[in-house]
């Protein structure tokens, strides 16, 4: 009975449940079949904000506006890419999106006509079974104001080594790790999650938060969560942004 209950809990949360479920692949067509054609033939990138190739195709990215919220955009590879799950991520050569998304908060800056601190945007990727698209986007938002205060209060608790988050975050128990660096050049949190050892990376949800200390030096938070089904977690860290952009009002 008990081993019947969790396949039909295991099966109702590996249901997408994004308006985009009708079409899992509807980020890939966009990118794929609008925003590079068009970027190729004109400069043009639209529908999306942005198209970068610089490095060609297979290493490119795309900066499309969500249609959900105010302000939240997606970094979308150019290359066909699952998502956290896909080995690809962690090639020797493989781009670092993260750095590549950080650098594009500015279009969210742009739609709220606004600069923000550091604190108050987020990164975020979904675990395979917290997604509706099966092309990789990193989610490009302010943060929730209750997570920022969280941060806040327990900035000394967070090492330089992979630690439990002494807080719940949006009901989930996270993991943190500061990133001593104001940008992400030398530091791909892909990398980070993979070198601890785990075997289902695809499990895993990473948020990336900015950091500003007291004495000014500039870093990041990064987050951790595990998908567990017998408790709901999908471990989808875009719980941890706000897509009405509160932060950016106070």
């Amino acid at each position: 009975m008990m081993r019947t209950a969790w396949l039909l809990l295991a099966g109702l949360l590996a249901t997408p449940v994004s308006s985009h479920a009708s079409d899992p692949s509807a980020l890939w067509n966009i990118v794929n079949g609008q925003c590079v054609p068009h970027e190729l033939d004109g400069r043009d990138p639209s529908p999306c904000s942005d198209v970068d190739l610089a490095n060609g195709v297979d290493k490119g990215f795309a900066v499309l506006k969500d249609r959900k919220g105010i302000a939240q955009f997606l970094l979308i590879p150019t290359a066909r890419i699952s998502g956290i799950d896909d080995p690809a991520i962690l090639a020797p050569d493989a781009p670092n999106y993260w750095e590549d998304a950080w650098r594009a908060r500015y279009f969210v800056e742009g739609r709220l006509e606004v600069e923000l601190p550091r604190d108050a945007l987020a990164l975020a990727i979904n675990s395979s079974v917290g997604r509706s698209q099966d092309q990789l986007h990193i989610h490009i938002d302010c943060i929730r104001p209750d997570v920022r205060d969280a941060l806040a209060a327990n900035r000394d608790k967070i090492a330089d080594v992979w630690t439990p988050f002494p807080a719940l975050l949006a009901g989930h128990r996270y993991r943190a790790i500061r990133i001593p660096h104001e940008m992400l050049d030398g530091a791909n949190p892909f990398r980070m999650l993979a070198d601890t050892g785990v075997s289902d990376i695809g499990q895993h949800t990473l948020v990336l938060i900015g950091t500003t200390a007291a004495d000014g030096d500039r870093g990041f938070v990064l987050l951790d969560d595990h998908a567990d089904l017998l408790t709901g977690d999908r471990a989808s860290g875009e719980e941890l942004q706000d897509h009405t952009c509160a932060v950016a009002r106070t």
